[in-house]
């Protein structure tokens, strides 16, 4: 089965968010066997057929214009970038009067706002850049914006986050229509990693808080993330700062936008899942190394805040085959 794929062009895209889906669809189309187009055959058009310019300066040309585009495309995917957050009102109104007409409808970071501008995300469960998740939500109510995962799939329509997620996205998508095989080839000769998957968070606890101001604070930041497993109390931390407990809690907090509390919790769980991806390590040895104490008391973290236990997360996404040692 040949699926046409139409991706929109428009001044000011985000390049990657093109070429990242493109490139992993041509990738699966030649691992796939078979004459080139037999799987995916891929198509880029912008509203008058021109040339635009990406956000970092590039020259995108692309094969012809949305309006003459012909037949609805299989899968139609709409990129982000700066062009994505400014009002184009024929853009708008292209997408939607053709959007409901492909079977899958995909975006990649902010380009879920101009789906949103044209009522095709209204009803849906949607994601996109995690800067951006609070205006979707407040300029569109009816769309149900999850601002935590790397890609989200509501029936036709996928949604992905920021930039490389739609890379992700994209691979999903492979292994879907042509198997995990397929998409595992194109994820290695990418050499980007296939188990991301689309409940993955966006973003980690130092890209999700503030930089402090203040050099302390900032010195107390890095403290955290390079010790997870020592004490990270507020009287520890305060005494770091050279500040008392009740003035570290509060500059902390209005400098960083998280309590001191909760940017430990969010880098010791960031730090246990990358030690649970990336080594044969123990859950016992984990949760002492990333300051839990009791294999007990990292349970109730993952649980609380991923929806699973530890052994259950290292059997889904650890790349060693050791397996993991019993947890519960």
């Amino acid at each position: 089965m040949t699926r046409s794929v139409l991706i929109v062009l428009f001044d000011g895209v985000q390049s990657l968010d093109v070429t990242g889906p493109a490139e992993v669809l041509a990738g699966a189309d030649a691992f796939a066997g078979g004459a080139p187009g037999a799987a995916y055959r891929i198509r880029t058009a912008s509203l008058d057929g021109g040339a635009v310019r990406t956000s970092s300066g590039l020259a995108l040309t692309p094969d012809g214009a949305l309006t003459d585009a012909g037949a609805a495309p299989h899968t139609l995917v709409v990129p982000g970038g700066p062009g994505s957050l400014r009002d184009d009102p024929p853009l708008v109104d292209w997408l939607r009067a053709h959007g409901p007409r492909a079977a899958r409808l995909v975006s990649v970071c902010t380009g879920a706002r101009l789906l949103a501008a044209a009522g095709l995300l209204d009803g849906r469960r949607a994601t996109t850049h995690w800067a951006y998740c609070d205006t979707l939500a407040r300029d569109h109510p009816r769309v149900e914006v999850d601002p935590d995962p790397l890609f989200v799939r509501d029936g036709r329509l996928a949604t992905s986050a920021g930039v490389t997620s739609g890379i992700d996205l994209t691979l999903a998508l492979v292994e879907e229509d042509l198997g995990r095989e397929t998409a595992l080839a194109v994820a290695r000769h990418l050499v980007v990693f296939l188990r991301r998957p689309g409940n993955q968070a966006q973003f980690s606890a130092q890209l999700s808080a503030r930089t402090a101001r203040r050099g302390p604070l900032r010195d107390v930041q890095r403290w955290i993330a390079d010790h997870p497993g020592d004490d990270l109390s507020v009287t520890a931390l305060a005494a770091r700062a050279r500040l008392s407990p009740r003035h570290f809690a509060r500059a902390f907090h209005a400098e960083t936008g998280m309590t001191p509390g909760r940017y430990v919790d969010r880098v010791r769980l960031e730090h246990a899942r990358r030690l649970l991806e990336d080594t044969a390590d123990g859950v016992e040895e984990i949760s002492r190394a990333c300051g839990y104490g009791t294999p007990e008391a990292m349970r109730r973290a993952f649980v609380r805040a991923l929806g699973t236990a530890p052994s259950d997360y290292a059997r889904r996404f650890r790349t060693t085959t050791t397996a993991p040692s019993a947890a519960h």
